[in-house]
């Protein structure tokens, strides 16, 4: 009995970029979107398939993701990628990683006519059935994945178009809120009301992109930490203030930042910002949610909320609130990110406001939790701090 002979990785590559694509209408596809993404990846298989008919080697250029390669333009409102590029061409040296890119676009292109996902290891573990092109271990998946969403955001092509969804929990929601979504199976809507949760909340799915919004609340309130979130929402002060709540769960995730860039746009409301007084709360929570960061800079046009402003916690509030005995001292790497904010994010660096809160913040040598407020009463937030912040809407940092 003869035996299967394993195609080369040379051979896989070919076969990876000729093979046929189905026209985009075939299939449950209806969504305008998935006919762009589908384009894309044939056009972008069709261009190295045109190379290696013409037996020129063909290249995938890919934008580089770093803070250095980052530009911040205020009209716009999110860090954006500069013109730095590279370019991976199929070589000896590199026939298994381009093998691998292809496969990672075919699987893309198959998820989205059968109307269907894959989380990052669904993906590796997928590639099992690749031969040659399969990956060893998952970081190599993860990175050709993120190089492929560097690709096609270029062409408006975000990783969850490309059916790729993240497996992280993306936030709770509370309040004057009524999310559309619909049924798996039949495609019929369903309601959910997220002030019917009792002492819970809605949780926020990895996938996003089909939600509506029925809304009459006046804002929506981005909350760093769980605990603070709980304590309003079980004194539902989302009812009191008319607004929505929303737990980040420290650096908000991309379903999270999503879900709030495409409620604010729907809604039509303002975004507030609600974390610790300490410099990861603003370099890091704050500044992802607002204008994204540089190794992602690729997808923040999908994903930060440029509107959102900067209700607190501040240093300025420290002094304000009189919360001095309920600090902590800055640590090392508490200074060290403040400095690196102040030399290196393009952000703080326009910012003049921020600027001056970070030099506080530096002098004063300490650093505030959200639940410092309990120092004056378990409920001090909900009765005091937060309806005195919202009467000074004009004096939030931007």
């Amino acid at each position: 009995m003869a035996t299967k002979k394993t195609p080369s990785k040379k051979q896989a590559a070919r076969e990876a970029a000729t093979k046929p694509t189905p026209p985009a209408r075939q299939g449950r596809t209806k969504d305008p979107k998935d006919e762009l993404t589908l384009d894309a990846i044939a056009r972008t298989a069709s261009g190295i398939h045109k190379a290696i008919n013409a037996v020129k080697r063909p290249e995938l250029k890919m934008p580089v993701r770093s803070l250095s390669n980052v530009t911040y333009d205020q009209k716009k409102g999110y860090f954006e990628l500069g013109k730095d590029k590279k370019i991976r061409t199929l070589s000896v040296a590199t026939v298994k990683t381009f093998a691998q890119t292809l496969k990672m676009m075919s699987l893309s292109a198959d998820l989205i006519r059968s109307n269907d996902f894959a989380t990052k290891r669904d993906a590796y573990y997928q590639s099992k059935n690749w031969g040659d092109a399969r990956f060893e271990e998952q970081p190599e998946s993860d990175t050709v994945m993120d190089d492929i969403e560097a690709l096609f955001s270029e062409l408006g092509v975000s990783r969850e178009q490309l059916r790729y969804v993240p497996d992280q929990h993306g936030g709770a929601v509370a309040g004057e809120l009524i999310v559309v979504d619909r049924d798996i199976e039949t495609g019929a809507l369903i309601e959910i009301d997220c002030t019917r949760f009792g002492s819970g909340a809605y949780a926020v799915p990895s996938w996003v992109e089909h939600l509506k919004f029925r809304t009459k609340a006046k804002f929506i309130l981005c909350i760093e930490t769980q605990g603070m979130f709980q304590r309003l929402q079980s004194h539902k002060y989302w009812q009191k203030a008319g607004c929505v709540l929303v737990s980040m769960g420290g650096v908000p995730t991309r379903a999270c930042r999503r879900f709030v860039r495409l409620l604010s746009e729907q809604a039509n409301i303002p975004v507030y910002a609600f974390t610790d007084c300490d410099p990861y709360g603003f370099t890091n929570i704050y500044r992802t949610l607002k204008v994204g960061s540089g190794n992602a800079a690729h997808i923040n046009q999908f994903f930060c909320v440029p509107e959102v402003r900067y209700l607190g916690l501040t240093p300025q509030d420290i002094v304000d609130f009189d919360l001095n005995k309920a600090t902590h001292p800055l640590a090392e790497v508490d200074v060290k990110r403040a400095f690196d904010a102040l030399k290196n994010d393009p952000f703080f660096q326009s910012q003049k406001p921020w600027k001056a809160a970070i030099d506080m913040l530096m002098k004063m040598q300490k650093r505030a939790e959200q639940q410092a407020l309990s120092l004056h009463g378990l409920n001090f937030v909900i009765d005091e701090y937060l309806p005195v912040k919202l009467k000074s809407i004009d004096k939030f940092l931007p």
